[in-house]
Formats: structure tokens, C-alpha cells, sequence
């Protein structure tokens, strides 16, 4: 597939935030598909996730519509950086699956 859903992530990412040099895209592939993992500078992380997160979701859905056309499934992990998430004072601060669990998907 010639890395082609790499090089558009890379593309659309660098062109979202302040410091495309911290920029680092892991690719890899197993019987699932493709698992594109996406770390960024902590304070581009807004741009790349957006308001309620619509900004990754339009990212993930292009990478998919790449992926079909290449007849692969591709998914995308942004990874949070050191320090990313401050807890607000007097907040209660929950991991990923004890939220998604509040969600009840």
C-alpha cells in the first residue's frame, strides 16, 4: 500500500498544528488492520482533537475512506502526552474505560 493513509495523516496533521516537528506517526499492521498511532506536541493537542473531539473524528474518517480505497481498515490512536491532561481543582479526574463505561456504548 506504499504507506499512503501514513503520508495523509502526516500531511493533515502538520498542516493542524503549531509544531509539526514533534510530529511522530507509528504504523502498524496485524490480522485487524491498520493502527495508526499519533503523538503530538501537548499543546496541539486541542487542534488535533477539536471541540468534542469532531476534529478527530473527521481525521479518522478520512483515514478510513483511505483505507477502503486501498481495501485495508484503518484505525487512528492519538496518544496523550506526558502531562497532557491537568486535573481542574476539585475535578474528578476518570480513566478511559470508566468514562467510556459512562457512556454506556
Amino acid at each position: 500500500m506504499n504507506n499512503i493513509d501514513q503520508q495523509f495523516l502526516d500531511y493533515v496533521v502538520k498542516g493542524l498544528v503549531d509544531n509539526p516537528n514533534d510530529v511522530k506517526i507509528t504504523r502498524t499492521v496485524d490480522e485487524m488492520g491498520v493502527l495508526m498511532t499519533l503523538e503530538v506536541n501537548a499543546s496541539d493537542m486541542g487542534k488535533v482533537i477539536g471541540r468534542s473531539g469532531n476534529t478527530a473524528k473527521a481525521i479518522r474518517t478520512l483515514l478510513r475512506v483511505v483505507g477502503m480505497k486501498n481495501n485495508s481498515r484503518v484505525n487512528l490512536k492519538i496518544n496523550e502526552p506526558e502531562g497532557g491532561m491537568k486535573p481542574v481543582a476539585g475535578a474528578v479526574m476518570k480513566s478511559v474505560d470508566e468514562a467510556m463505561a459512562d457512556l454506556n456504548i
